[in-house]
């Protein structure tokens, strides 16, 4: 039986890159789990992350931001879901 109070956090994010490093850096990218790319060109990477709390989200950003060609990363929305919930208005925007 799953915890009805369990969250879901889904969170956008820009990473900026070193411009001839932009494709390794999705193809690194593509590689970790719970991280979609959403869409690249000119050195900016957009990309969805999902986990069960912010201090996940952030965990996975920090790794991101570490990657060889990277020059920054930043979140720049958050959504939580509570499972049964029916409210779906929890959001930060960190922009």
């Amino acid at each position: 039986m799953s915890d009805p109070r369990a969250t879901d956090h889904i969170s956008s994010a820009v990473i900026v890159t070193i411009p001839h490093m932009e494709e390794r850096v999705v193809a690194r990218l593509a590689e970790m789990p719970n991280v979609e790319v959403y869409a690249h060109e000119a050195g900016k990477i957009v990309v969805v992350i999902e986990g069960t709390s912010t201090g996940t989200l952030g965990e996975i950003l920090s790794r991101i931001s570490l990657l060889e060609g990277v020059v920054a990363a930043n979140m720049v929305f958050e959504h939580v879901e509570t499972q049964g919930d029916d409210c779906h208005d929890r959001r930060t925007d960190a922009a």
